[in-house]
């Protein structure tokens, strides 16, 4: 991943916020000899290290996955800076972002029981501590028939990178100017932007 000094990320917590935060990711390998992606929601275990998912089992990219070193891509927000936000003309326009990259091998999940716990994870993430969703009042004929069309998996986190790029190299000033015209905006990528700008400049 290129990522500059001054927008390195160098802090754990703060990338796992960013998985967490963004957690629909693409993940990266080689499948038949060619580069290969999907996009899959990944639940992180912080205390263990791990990233949980599944492919559907028709997707092919799991059957060789289990045997090279995958890359599992979170995209924060990010959107285009104006040069015409800055105290002088004498600028090009740019793009601030945060992404975290994550190195791993992947083991494909066989026991039912593991796969089941993995599903019940993802769904309580997503519906939250109230959810209205439970799987365990679906028909068992339902629940065997979609454990078999997906391929359950867990990442080793091995390593990671992350990249911040906030404008960090630019004058309090400016930054200040760029914060102004983002909150201003009504999208919420930018909005957001804004937010982590703000953060970081004081």
């Amino acid at each position: 991943m290129y990522r500059p000094k001054q927008f390195n990320m160098t802090d754990e917590n703060a990338m796992f916020a960013v998985i967490e935060e963004n957690s629909f990711a693409t993940v990266f390998s080689q499948h038949e000899g060619m580069p290969y992606a999907t996009h899959l929601p990944l639940i992180l275990d912080r205390e263990h290290g791990l990233l949980y998912g599944h492919f559907a089992r028709a997707n092919g990219q799991w059957k060789d996955s289990a045997d090279q070193e995958v890359l599992a891509v979170f995209q924060g927000p990010h959107c285009y800076i104006s040069p015409t936000w800055y105290e002088t003309n004498q600028a090009v326009p740019t793009w601030n972002y945060v992404s975290v990259h994550v190195y791993g091998k992947v083991e494909m999940l066989r026991d039912p029981d593991e796969i089941m716990d993995v599903m019940k994870k993802m769904i309580t993430n997503y519906e939250g501590v109230h959810e209205k969703y439970q799987m365990d009042e679906l028909p068992t004929q339902m629940i065997d028939g979609l454990l078999k069309g997906i391929v359950a998996f867990q990442m080793r986190i091995d390593r990671m990178e992350g990249a911040c790029k906030l404008s960090q190299h630019n004058s309090s000033e400016r930054r200040a100017r760029i914060i102004a015209h983002l909150n201003q905006s009504e999208h919420e990528a930018e909005q957001q932007i804004a937010k982590i700008m703000e953060k970081d400049l004081h």
